[in-house]
């Protein structure tokens, strides 16, 4: 069950939604991971509702100043730290254009905390129910505001969900277990691995590509999205390059499932997580496609750290990042 000051965070936030005239677009705005996470935010929004919905890197979100950014603007930031600069700048740069703006940490009275209007903490660690990590919350607070602006029995089922994804995520976690320590001893000598998905699932896909693969294994890896993939990357197909696959469970499987149809023709090493397979009793119907990819990151998590046990390479390390200027 979620902590009530989280629910108390995302409460205050939603009313600033709610009391607004008009909402003429929804950014959501970070960098790295924190973007990616809140990729399957935009693709729910852009789903559900007529209101534009956008996603940002923090730095050309600045730089690119969107023409619809202004009072009517709901900005949603995240940074992990709470201090990264392109995020607080970005956040500052959309309170100062008169949004309402929505931050995301694991950090309280961080740079980025006081810049937003209205921060929403999350929690950090293992031993966190997945209802007060980032994506749980959200999750919780996506929904909470869908419903606030478009009121629906759905958007109530997915405010609920969130307290059953703890048992999701482990059942998914358990369920793979096996198949994620022999995909950790087989490719665990791999220089290269691509990521493959779309829809809900890309940000999935990236995230696992540019943050768990390239900064913190070392990996070289590119995620192709499933619907690009007949477009240039599927050149470089061959028996011995290995890719990653999440098959989603939503409206875009069939790129998912064209995709998959000719990689496994042609390469030998293809590693697939179908949320076709997973056990989402607790999350309705009406919403599993936008939960699914919450449970398929599990899996791709538990396989980073298979492949950090098998590499002897432990996922803090870093060359770059936090040790030098950039």
């Amino acid at each position: 069950m979620m902590k009530q000051e989280h629910i108390q965070q995302i409460g205050a936030a939603v009313a600033a939604v709610a009391e607004k005239n008009r909402i003429n677009h929804f950014y959501f705005v970070a960098c790295g991971g924190s973007q990616a996470f809140m990729m399957p935010a935009q693709y729910l929004f852009d789903r559900e509702i007529e209101t534009p919905a956008s996603i940002y890197s923090s730095n050309e979100f600045v730089h690119r100043v969107p023409k619809a950014l202004g009072q009517d603007s709901v900005v949603i930031t995240c940074s992990h730290s709470g201090n990264t600069p392109e995020t607080v700048k970005a956040t500052e740069f959309a309170r100062e254009k008169g949004a309402t703006t929505i931050a995301l940490s694991n950090v309280e009275d961080s740079p980025l905390w006081k810049a937003a209007e209205y921060p929403i903490h999350y929690d950090w660690g293992k031993e966190a129910d997945a209802s007060d990590l980032n994506k749980g919350v959200l999750y919780y607070l996506i929904f909470s505001v869908l419903h606030a602006v478009s009121p629906r029995e759905k958007y109530r089922k997915g405010m609920e969900a969130v307290a059953g994804l703890n048992d999701a995520i482990e059942k998914v976690k358990t369920q793979y277990a096996g198949i994620v320590k022999e995909w950790g001893k087989q490719y665990k000598r791999e220089k290269l691995i691509y990521t493959m998905g779309s829809g809900a699932n890309y940000g999935e896909a990236y995230s696992f590509a540019i943050c768990l693969l390239m900064e913190m294994q070392w990996i070289h890896s590119n995620a192709i999205h499933s619907g690009e993939y007949f477009h240039g990357p599927f050149e470089v197909t061959d028996y011995d390059v290995p890719f990653i696959m999440i098959k989603g469970i939503g409206a875009t499987r069939p790129l998912d499932e064209r995709a998959y149809d000719f990689c496994r023709k042609y390469s030998e090493k293809l590693m697939v997580v179908d949320e076709m397979e997973f056990d989402m009793t607790g999350i309705d119907d009406q919403v599993r496609e936008y939960f699914a990819p919450l449970l398929a990151g599990a899996v791709l998590r538990s396989l980073a750290d298979e492949f950090a046990y098998q590499r002897g390479h432990d996922l803090s390390v870093r060359r770059y990042m936090w040790r030098m200027e950039y």
